[in-house]
């Protein structure tokens, strides 16, 4: 089952549960489009995710770096980092995602050696799963076959989705690089997941760069900086951007009008809000709203 409503947090952490009735493990098909926001929308989560495009193309953003995956490729995405993705070229991109809890993939008295080094590097925000490499090939054809055991859920199926985890990991950190803690770098991920996770909570507010600034307990400059290197925006048009991406969840809601929802995501001008919205979505509000009361 798709999630298509990605809910989270004030820190942008992303609040679906992630797992079976009994595994903290959940895997299945996504396609970009169909989520509501028309993308995967930024977020993190303490589970380590592994996706693999089994149609069309996407753009990944993982921290800082973007990336193209095709059709037949995957990827390892690292607890806690923040990603995103969007659908490229309207090719209409469908993937499986895999998260599972960290502490799921070997025994409890390995993980201490086997995986916490690997969760804890700052130099492993992800890593590319080539179809090409026997390792790689061996991660995403294990992946299909925890799809398919969770979704027909043969007899002990528990055990057959444990056993494909195990071997997937082996894989991943037997071919991974040589792996690094920098604290500085632990501390430049903190303070940004500080700054959105403020944003969350004051969008509807009156907000300055100094607000957003102080909140990472950086400078003007350095906040600038921060944002231009991981969103490759600004501060204030981040907020613009987040203000009407949260409008599209408002506007969806029985009774809602676009006054309303235009000041309760921190516009104090209904005529500003339109003109920001048609701009970023090709329509106005109303005609946003009537398009999905009618789908």
């Amino acid at each position: 089952m798709q999630i298509k409503d990605f809910r989270i947090d004030q820190n942008l952490k992303e609040r679906t549960e992630h797992r079976t009735v009994i595994l903290p493990v959940a895997c299945y098909e996504t396609t970009i489009t169909q989520n509501i926001h028309g993308h995967i929308p930024l977020h993190w989560h303490d589970e380590i995710q592994f996706v693999r495009i089994v149609k069309g193309e996407a753009v990944f953003q993982i921290n800082e770096e973007k990336f193209i995956l095709r059709q037949g490729e995957g990827i390892f995405i690292n607890s806690g980092c923040l990603h995103m993705a969007e659908d490229r070229n309207e090719s209409g991109c469908v993937y499986i995602c895999l998260n599972v809890s960290p502490h799921f993939v070997v025994p409890r008295e390995l993980y201490a050696t086997h995986v916490a080094p690997y969760i804890q590097a700052t130099n492993l925000s992800y890593l590319y799963l080539d179809s090409y490499q026997p390792w790689g090939k061996s991660i995403l054809e294990a992946m299909m076959c925890i799809h398919d055991c969770i979704q027909r859920k043969p007899l002990n199926f528990e055990i057959d989705v444990s056993m494909h985890l195990t071997c997937m990991w082996k894989n991943l950190i037997m071919n991974c690089f040589q792996l690094t803690y920098d604290p500085s770098e632990a501390v430049k991920s903190e303070r940004m997941k500080q700054m959105l996770s403020w944003i969350d909570i004051h969008y509807a507010e009156k907000i300055t760069l100094n607000d957003i600034a102080r909140a990472g307990q950086l400078s003007r400059s350095e906040c600038c900086r921060y944002f231009k290197r991981i969103l490759n925006t600004t501060p204030l048009n981040y907020v613009m951007d987040y203000r009407l991406q949260i409008s599209l969840l408002l506007l969806q809601q029985d009774g809602s009008n676009v006054t309303e929802v235009a000041y309760k995501v921190g516009f104090n001008s209904t005529s500003y809000f339109i003109e920001r919205f048609r701009k970023s979505m090709n329509m106005t509000p109303l005609a946003y709203k009537k398009s999905k009361m009618d789908a």
